[in-house]
């Protein structure tokens, strides 16, 4: 069995793990408030948290997992090393009952395990060199920031919930809901200008350009290629992915998109070639040593038959390369199939992972179920304390169905950045953002197979011993931690959903008063979040340690 097989085996048993172990953060509240039964709730929580899949496209916090660690340090021991730590350290634990966070587990051993083999390798170094700074900064900061976001928009929902005036607190939640479309819409418009950015290689040319100056014409090209669709971008609520792709192409200086569509031909063909993976494992055997010449020394007889492609047409060109580079028929059609451009509908791609209409409308929907059921109960029927705790039992399905929407998207993407990154170290993948489909439907069915086995020693801590938890805190709590995650999964920002969802709950109680809060037993979660990366990075530190003796 292959070193990458064993680590996608590893990795989707970190997911499973992930969900029983955050299985508590979906389902304490409305377990707690006796909404669904232990068993009801699991299934509930699992259901949507593989639903997350249709909604979630563009996969930024993958993308942002995957990028933590510096390029040239991230190998399949690596990989390893932190998915076996942060197996460890989840369900050490899973096993007290404490609810760290999944999240920081798998980047603090992905991190340790970089920062080891780096150390190992090449000496000592500055930290910038090793990870990427920003991002671990980032996702550091937010510990401490979600939980207090979460918070937030809690005792936010907690003090419009509350409210006798069902006029005021509908007005609020409407107008909640037009911001929420705006901001989102915000979200969307700016996930398509770095989507389009990274498709035309800005990035890329960028770095290239520092050390290749014949690549500092490819830069300016790819920079004025992004700047004219972004005039375009706000376009695409109106026209659509379609119409917005045609009007950047017609509107792209001629000379340079087929300079870029040659471009794309080039990348296409090494991926066909497999010219990655075989430079990777060149330095492991004389075979693919020999093969990967053999490759290199196929791409550049290609290489000037790609520059034709405009002059002679794709068929012809294609018919050039078969004499020059001998292939079987069935390689022939798969050539045909694999190495083509097509600019419009590579666009149109881009700019539908990052549509989050989906995402928009649930939200406004609940928001708008919400009002409906607040003037049902208050306005339309005589209120009572009975008919309003039946109204937020039930008002629980729907936000303990959002947070669990939130919990699969931001958490099953953790560990699809991990498979991808291993994918692109083992050369199979040209980077992250091109992983195949198979990735993502396997991470969300593990995660929510995972929910599905519950983890009942973490439900009650999350749901008993931070607050007693009624129907409408648990509303509250739920609502505020999947709106918390939806908005830093559109930002790309890996945050816990354990460090999310207490401190919503944190929100709920103080709204009562700040004593219905057991503080001391939020203290000792805090030391848990705080101490999770650097001991799941020492652990995959000592791991690979270990796993270099076996795999050198």
């Amino acid at each position: 069995m292959s070193l990458l097989l064993v680590i996608i085996i590893l990795a989707l048993i970190f997911d499973y793990i992930n969900g029983f172990h955050d299985a508590a953060n979906s389902i304490a509240t409305v377990v707690s408030t006796k909404v669904l039964t232990p068993f009801q709730a699991v299934l509930w929580a699992a259901f949507f948290n593989v639903v997350a899949f249709f909604i979630f496209k563009d996969h930024a916090v993958a993308n942002t997992i995957g990028k933590t660690v510096n390029a040239d340090f991230i190998t399949l021991p690596v990989i390893l090393s932190g998915i076996i730590a942060a197996i460890i350290w989840n369900l050490l634990t899973w096993w007290y009952g404490i609810p760290s966070s999944s999240s920081h587990t798998l980047i603090g051993g992905f991190a340790g395990a970089g920062i080891t083999h780096a150390i190992l390798t090449k000496g000592w170094m500055p930290l910038s060199d090793m990870v990427d700074i920003n991002k671990v900064i980032q996702i550091f900061l937010f510990i401490f920031l979600a939980p207090f976001v979460g918070m937030f928009i809690s005792i936010f929902f907690s003090i419009v919930f509350v409210s006798r005036n069902t006029w005021l607190k509908s007005g609020i939640l409407f107008a909640s809901s037009i911001g929420i479309w705006f901001l989102f819409q915000n979200f969307q418009e700016n996930k398509i200008n770095e989507n389009i950015a990274k498709y035309f290689k800005v990035d890329k040319y960028r770095k290239e350009m520092a050390t290749d100056t014949t690549k500092i014409k490819s830069y300016h090209e790819a920079v004025a290629n992004s700047a004219v669709a972004e005039k375009f971008v706000n376009d695409y609520e109106k026209k659509g992915g379609e119409g917005v792709a045609e009007n950047i192409i017609a509107n792209i200086d001629k000379p340079s998109l087929k300079h870029f569509e040659v471009s794309i031909l080039k990348d296409k063909v090494k991926k066909f070639l497999q010219l990655e993976r075989l430079k990777i494992l060149a330095s492991k055997n004389e075979k693919s040593k020999v093969e990967f010449m053999s490759a290199q020394h196929g791409m550049e007889s290609i290489v000037p038959l790609l520059k034709k492609y405009h002059e002679i047409g794709y068929d012809s060109m294609v018919i050039s390369i078969a004499n020059v580079y001998p292939m079987s028929p069935s390689e022939l059609d798969k050539f045909k199939k694999k190495v083509n451009v097509d600019v419009k509908a590579d666009l149109m791609s881009e700019m539908s992972k990052a549509d989050n209409k989906f995402l928009r409308w649930f939200m406004i929907a609940g928001l708008l179920i919400f009002i409906a059921a607040f003037w049902w109960t208050e306005k339309l029927n005589q209120p009572s304390a009975a008919r309003t705790g039946n109204m937020f039992k039930r008002l629980q399905l729907l936000s303990s169905a959002a947070f669990s929407i939130g919990h699969g998207g931001n958490d099953a993407q953790k560990v699809m950045g991990i498979i991808a990154a291993a994918l692109v170290a083992n050369g199979d993948l040209a980077d992250i953002k091109s992983m195949p489909d198979w990735i993502p439907i396997a991470c969300y069915t593990a995660i929510g197979l995972g929910t599905l086995s519950g983890g009942w020693k973490i439900i009650k801590t999350m749901g008993t011993k931070i607050t007693k938890v009624t129907p409408l805190e648990g509303v509250c709590a739920e609502t505020a931690g999947a709106t918390t995650l939806f908005l830093t999964e559109q930002m790309g920002i890996p945050v816990s959903t354990t460090h999310t969802i207490t401190g919503a709950i944190i929100g709920a109680g103080a709204t009562k008063r700040l004593s219905a809060v057991r503080w001391g037993v939020t203290i000792n979660l805090l030391w848990a979040w705080v101490l999770t990366i650097p001991i799941s990075g020492i652990l995959a530190a000592i791991v690979y340690w270990i796993v270099s003796f076996f795999l050198k």
